[in-house]
């Protein structure tokens, strides 16, 4: 009888498979609550090398960290009113608190647009004051009606930020730069994420934002995910909080925003971009553990997975030391290929005496005997051919599975059997969304013939990009 496998095949039932794997890989679980999640270690490691990515960039982008509060006077988000309503579905509100009824209720953050620009109000009296860059890493509640760990949750962790401007040529190329510089880089290049950097459609914009930029990467059963978005505010948050500055000309201005935001939905997203039926494929210049050495038993197997562990890194490499040489070493391996680590190298006594490794690659896969004195130098190398690897397959399976089409009909048609369309703008337009949408496909984004992102809406040859999505 064969033996049944560990996890779901995905094509089988990718959402199966999806689930299985953050079990068995122990990224998360659900919480007590209906649509949180508690983020195990292994999990919130991915998360944190994110964070440790991303806040890098941001701050070479010359903004700075700071927090504010998680409650937020109800009152606030009513002054924005388009906010207020692409978000009240999705409010927490607190009537009561310490055992009486509160003066006013208070909402727990679902975005800090609004708190933050009655700040912004304060702080910013002259030209001299901007910009003005602030970017914080929090939780945020939106109360989710169909919950999925990572990609929708009633709670989760995310960075978001919030900038002003004296003009709005400022802030639109500040927007700009986050989504290209920021965002985009750390998804190609750290992510191996093939994402299409495009503009969301007027239906599909942020609630009060004049625009917003938007990343959408293709996942291994064909749907879209949204894995970031930058967004242009204009003047609507300055008027509704009478956030202005002193002009050079001594008069008073209006600041111009912007606000950009990503989530542990990537972390989502990486699961379901690199993942295969052997579990997770963490992209090495992501990966927490980078290289696992294992012992597969005896006691001079333990001592040299230790030294060797300590020279790789001394090189620089994340290495993790798996000498637990009391749990069956097939157990160990399996473990560590369901958590996708890149590389594991494993040494046992007929190694030792050869003065070779086993060296397993999980993302090309297969294994390949070493000598153990050449991994200092072979490793890197390594590490990055499986990177570009991880990059190329993704572009690879969008650029496939695209079609270009001439009619809604053909681009639901491609959506549905698991694919993206491109279709011109011109020939779709708000109506032709609005159809897609009674099907479940919706305009993902709009790029440029030459992949750019276009200026408006409407600029000659904007295409749109059609695809179902989480």
């Amino acid at each position: 009888m064969a033996k049944a496998p560990v996890l779901t095949p995905q094509a089988e039932d990718f959402p199966r498979w999806y689930q299985d794997l953050i079990n068995k890989a122990e990224l998360a679980d659900n919480g007590p609550v209906r649509g949180t999640m508690v983020i195990r270690p292994y999990g919130y490691g991915l998360w944190e090398r994110m964070q440790q990515e991303m806040d890098a960039r941001i701050k070479d982008a010359g903004a700075q960290n700071a927090y504010f509060p998680l409650f937020i006077p109800q009152s606030y988000l009513t002054k924005e009113a388009e906010h207020v309503e692409g978000f009240a579905p999705e409010l927490a509100v607190v009537t009561h608190g310490g055992g009486k009824e509160l003066e006013e209720p208070v909402v727990v953050r679902p975005t800090s647009e609004t708190i933050i620009n009655d700040y912004f109000s304060k702080w910013v009296q002259s030209y001299r004051d901007l910009p003005l860059l602030i970017n914080q890493w929090a939780n945020v509640v939106r109360w989710e009606m169909r919950p999925r760990v990572f990609l929708r949750t009633s709670e989760f962790l995310w960075q978001e930020g919030h900038t002003a401007h004296a003009t709005y040529e400022d802030a639109r190329d500040y927007a700009a730069r986050i989504h290209r510089d920021v965002y985009g880089d750390f998804m190609t290049n750290v992510l191996g994420i093939d994402v299409v950097l495009g503009r969301k459609t007027a239906k599909e914009r942020f609630a009060g934002a004049i625009n917003t930029l938007t990343l959408e990467g293709m996942m291994g059963d064909g749907k879209a995910l949204q894995m970031g978005t930058s967004h242009e505010l204009g003047t609507n948050f300055a008027k509704a909080f009478n956030t202005q500055y002193l002009s050079k000309e001594g008069q008073q201005e209006l600041v111009w925003q912007t606000s950009w935001g990503v989530s542990t939905r990537m972390v989502g997203g990486l699961i379901m971009s690199h993942g295969d039926d052997n579990g997770l494929r963490v992209p090495p210049r992501l990966a927490n553990v980078q290289v696992v050495v294992m012992a597969i038993k005896g006691d001079e197997a333990v001592a040299k997975v230790r030294e060797l562990g300590d020279r790789l890194k001394a090189a620089g490499i994340r290495v993790h030391v798996d000498d637990r040489v009391d749990t069956p070493f097939g157990r160990r391996a399996v473990d560590w290929e369901l958590k996708g680590v890149p590389v594991r190298i494993e040494i046992g006594p007929r190694d030792l005496e050869a003065g070779t490794a086993m060296l397993a690659r999980r993302i090309p896969g297969g294994k390949t005997p070493v000598q153990i004195d050449a991994l200092v130098d072979l490793l890197p190398k390594v590490l990055d051919e499986d990177q570009a690897q991880l990059l190329r397959e993704s572009r690879e399976r969008r650029e496939s599975r695209t079609s270009d089409v001439a009619t809604i009909e053909e681009a639901a048609e491609a959506a549905i059997a698991g694919g993206w369309a491109r279709i011109p703008w011109a020939d779709l337009g708000p109506e032709g969304e609005a159809k897609l949408g009674e099907q479940a496909v919706s305009v993902r984004c709009l790029v440029a013939e030459d992949g750019s992102v276009p200026v408006a809406d409407d600029a000659p040859g904007t295409l749109a990009i059609v695809a179902r999505s989480y």
